[in-house]
């Protein structure tokens, strides 16, 4: 499998279990199935609610002795109702608590967006806090803190288009380490991949197999499916593999990260398994061709009447 490298000589898988939308009662035995079957990187976020039973199957899987802490990559996330700067490290440290950790190899901050501390999520434009009171270097200052307090190992973001990547590589000499967004054929992201790639910050992406299973208020009217996809499965069926095992290739291939979601064991196993064939150059150029800027994840549930958080991805 390829890894990503980072500027100390930290290396992190390309292949991750994500943890969004895993349930209770599920997410805990996916991390241990994940843990057991080679994974080494697991993508968290205080927002998903199931940290702490995340942590539960670290400290299972710790206990038994086989794997150590230190073998593994732990990302989560700072949520929207955190970014005042009081308020960063305690959320970090509640994150750390629930994940019965000591300390995080990766932290992003979740979204370029604001909530007032005591809303989990907006229900009206009064619940925000513009980015005029809560500014975003405000917050990176805090995670740059959260790092040379030896909390975590590297800090980066989440979401973030070019023009807030470079506000917060403007104003301090610490450029974010990671930029985690959504990336799958249909939103190839070409221009961004090749600014982090010139600038020195790995890439994430989430959403690679379509996020069908998000909310159906998070859902398009007839949205495109990636697993049905015709040309993604005239390939899959080239390579012997599933259509879910050549879009999380095609990341990896890229040189980006990939944190496909499940909480099925075979499937866990075969996400694992997309690293262990090449997709050629003539595979490479028909998915090329399916970029037609399409989110599944469009941010604009975060826009409301009154608020300034219109076009966050500034696309």
């Amino acid at each position: 499998m390829k890894t990503l490298k980072f500027k100390n000589g930290d290396y992190m898988d390309a292949i991750g279990l994500g943890t969004w939308k895993s349930e209770k009662g599920e997410v805990a035995n996916a991390v241990k199935i994940a843990l057991n079957n080679g994974y080494k990187h697991i993508d968290c976020a205080a927002t998903y609610g199931n940290e702490a039973e995340v942590g539960e199957a670290f400290d299972e899987v710790f206990g038994k002795g086989d794997i150590k802490r230190e073998d593994l990559w732990i990302t989560s996330k700072l949520w929207n109702n955190d970014h005042k700067k009081e308020d960063v490290i305690p959320a970090l440290k509640q994150t750390l608590k629930d994940l019965q950790l000591e300390y995080l190899d990766l932290y992003l901050i979740h979204w370029p967006v604001a909530f007032k501390p005591d809303v989990s999520f907006p229900e009206k434009a009064e619940d925000f806090l513009s980015l005029e009171e809560v500014p975003l270097i405000e917050t990176w200052k805090e995670m740059i803190k959260a790092k040379e307090q030896g909390l975590v190992k590297h800090i980066g973001v989440s979401n973030f288009s070019i023009e807030k990547l470079e506000e917060l590589m403007n104003d301090t000499d610490h450029a974010p380490e990671m930029n985690q967004v959504e990336l799958h054929p249909y939103l190839q992201q070409d221009k961004l991949l090749e600014f982090c790639s010139r600038n020195g910050i790995n890439v994430t992406g989430y959403s690679p197999l379509g996020s069908g299973d998000r909310s159906d208020e998070m859902k398009a009217d007839d949205e495109p499916s990636l697993l049905e996809n015709p040309v993604i499965n005239k390939i899959a069926k080239k390579h012997g593999a599933s259509a879910g095992q050549i879009l999380i290739k095609w990341s990896e291939q890229r040189g980006t990260a990939v944190i496909p979601k499940s909480t099925n064991e075979g499937r866990i196993k075969e996400n694992l398994q997309s690293a262990g064939f090449q997709l050629d150059e003539d595979d490479l150029k028909q998915i090329a061709d399916l970029d037609d800027h399409f989110r599944y994840v469009t941010g604009k549930f975060f826009e409301m009447e009154g608020n300034s958080y219109e076009n966050i991805y500034n696309d």
